[in-house]
């Protein structure tokens, strides 16, 4: 199974970074130690041009004291926006890089930001200490090894109504990971219905990216 963390935006964010530099030989897996210094593309303010993060965050319609996992959160850069937005609410950041999370932890303090409540999760888990509103996950779908398992296993984690929001990148956009590792929304919608889903809403309004929003079937 793959090692994610949202340091695999690198691929995204950094389109003159090849793939092979991005990843260990072999086992593909990201390893960074530095978030300092990957911030500043994680966190670029360019990036807000084609990631649209305030329209991603009010498409999702959340209760202002509603608890969320940002799966794969690498510096925070969704995060800090949910954790604005919904003051009430609380946010989980889960990331498996250790200094990612330490980061995470630095940047709430730092930003005053008592809501964030960092998480080391795991391939295989999230590891959330309580059941959650909503999963979000962007860029990170891919990185998954095995989708449907970690699916059900997040499941779990849910509350009742939970929904999981998945974002990654298409086929056809001009940045983001090698072609030969991005997948189509049918194959997303497929595998998180083996994983006991079903899809209840999209959005196209991003550039690179489908936007997909699942709930489980229970």
């Amino acid at each position: 199974m793959l090692r994610f963390s949202s340091v695999c935006l690198l691929i995204a964010l950094v389109g003159w970074l090849s793939a092979a530099s991005a990843q260990a030989p072999h086992t593909r897996e990201h390893a960074f130690g530095n978030a300092e210094h990957w911030a500043q593309y994680f966190d670029d303010p360019k990036r807000d041009a084609w990631q649209k993060p305030h329209e991603v965050i009010k498409a999702l319609a959340l209760e202002p004291d509603a608890v969320l996992a940002d799966i794969g959160a690498g510096t925070g850069y969704f995060t800090v926006r949910l954790a604005h937005m919904l003051p009430q609410g609380r946010v989980y950041a889960v990331d498996t890089e250790p200094d990612m999370v330490k980061y995470l932890a630095d940047r709430a303090k730092r930003e005053g930001l008592g809501n964030v409540v960092p998480v080391t999760g795991t391939p295989d888990s999230p590891r959330l200490p309580q059941k959650v509103d909503l999963v979000l996950l962007v860029d990170v779908y891919h990185h998954i090894g095995e989708r449907p398992a970690y699916f059900r296993n997040v499941a779990s984690m849910l509350k009742p109504g939970g929904r999981v929001a998945i974002i990654d990148f298409r086929l056809d956009a001009p940045n983001g990971p090698p072609k030969s590792e991005r997948i189509p929304p049918d194959r997303i919608k497929a595998e998180l219905e083996s994983a006991g889903y079903r899809l209840v809403e999209s959005h196209d309004f991003l550039p690179y990216q489908h936007y997909l929003i699942f709930a489980a079937s229970r």
